[in-house]
């Protein structure tokens, strides 16, 4: 799989930079799977959640991960490019008959839940002379994509149609979950109820697809997809595969058995003293009431942190610096009153939080959001650096 360059032949002296710990994904991938018995889909959408896609799906190939999901024909179109030729799932394509026909063309499966996309998929496979595979999905209650219930006879029928045609073969039938991490959600009840409702719709079609999924990362993790009888054959982990916890009523990824694979760092570009009364930033939301020793850190709300956060922090120097006032588009400003820094001084925004730093998911507890947008927002300005790269044999 050919792979892109990244920030590790760059100077060691970076503005700023995103290092992803692969050892760590592999770490998750593998307690993932020691969680179920069904396959293991990783999914990379969004870059792999900002991880880098390209990078992290030709590592979770090395780690034996048969199956690739993606939410957009597009980001599917960029693996093929890269050379990956495993299975990939594709979900969430819009009327545009050229990325379904690519993907057509290039053999990735696509999640069905309308007959103008199964059409657009015939359409392709006749073009092309293959029979394309498919996984048709039911809408089983969070009421987003996939067939509702007063239509899934009929797409289930006209997919049964076009497998005996030879255009399509129905490998997968799926659903998604409200609350795969909730153990104790009765939500969760009903969906594996409606699901296996319309397995039985499939097989009186006379399909029987291989692969079966409801189950996500919240699922597995939780033991619901175990413990309520919907493990089937394949489960989806997305979030939790980057060290991120699915669900806060789960508890934090240590307690999860997870490793967080990113580490964003920065470097300080001034550090200059304030006198008592000053304000810091627009609107001077917060002014100081004493003499202050401020740092510039050159990352802001255009690479993906939160404008929202309140009362946010960042490490330095071994301890832990309150930023002040508004975070800016490209900067913000932390106090390093006390903290031995200067122009160039390390900064870390978020790591694991091994070393007292903090970690994304208090970075999301500050901007009233979850885990997975503080990582997925980190923006294409700051480079990511790979280190921990391992594999089987």
């Amino acid at each position: 799989m050919t792979l892109p360059t990244d920030a590790s032949s760059t100077p060691e002296v970076l503005r700023a930079q995103a290092v992803v710990d692969l050892g760590a994904i592999a770490h998750n991938i593998e307690h993932l799977r020691s969680m179920t018995t069904a396959e293991v889909l990783v999914v990379v959408k969004a870059d792999a959640y900002g991880h880098g896609m390209v990078r992290v799906a030709a590592h979770a190939r090395r780690m034996g991960i048969d199956w690739l999901g993606v939410a957009l024909p597009e980001e599917a179109l960029e693996l093929r490019e890269h050379a990956d030729t495993g299975r990939v799932l594709a979900w969430l394509a819009t009327p545009d008959q050229s990325s379904i026909d690519a993907c057509v063309e290039q053999h990735v499966d696509l999640g069905i839940s309308t007959p103008w996309a199964l059409s657009h998929v015939i359409d392709a496979a006749l073009k092309h002379g293959v029979t394309a595979r498919i996984h048709l999905k039911i809408d089983t209650g969070l009421s987003r994509g996939g067939a509702s219930a007063m239509d899934w006879t009929d797409l289930v029928d006209a997919a049964a149609q076009a497998q005996a045609d030879g255009t399509v073969f129905v490998d997968g039938v799926w659903s998604h979950l409200v609350s795969g991490e909730d153990p104790n959600a009765e939500i969760t009840d009903v969906q594996a109820q409606t699901f296996a409702d319309a397995l039985r719709v499939v097989q009186r079609a006379g399909l029987n697809p291989t692969w079966r999924h409801l189950g996500n990362s919240g699922a597995v993790l939780s033991g619901a997809a175990r413990t309520r009888g919907f493990e089937h054959t394949m489960v989806r982990c997305g979030i939790a595969t980057y060290g991120i916890t699915p669900g806060r009523v789960l508890g934090e990824p240590n307690d999860l058995g997870l490793r967080p694979a990113m580490t964003l760092h920065a470097r300080l570009a001034q550090v200059k003293q304030i006198p008592a009364g000053q304000g810091v930033s627009y609107g001077h939301q917060w002014i100081a009431d004493r003499e202050t020793t401020v740092g510039l850190v050159p990352l802001g709300y255009a690479d993906g942190l939160p404008r929202t956060a309140v009362t946010p922090s960042v490490w330095i120097a071994g301890r832990r610096c309150a930023v002040l006032g508004r975070i800016a588009m490209d900067q913000c400003v932390v106090d390093v009153s006390g903290v031995d820094a200067s122009a160039g001084t390390e900064v870390i925004v978020f790591g694991p939080g091994d070393r007292g730093e903090p970690t994304a998911e208090e970075w999301a507890e500050w901007a009233g959001t979850i885990g997975y947008e503080i990582v997925t927002r980190i923006g294409p300005r700051v480079p990511r650096r790979y280190v921990g790269e391992v594999g089987r044999g």
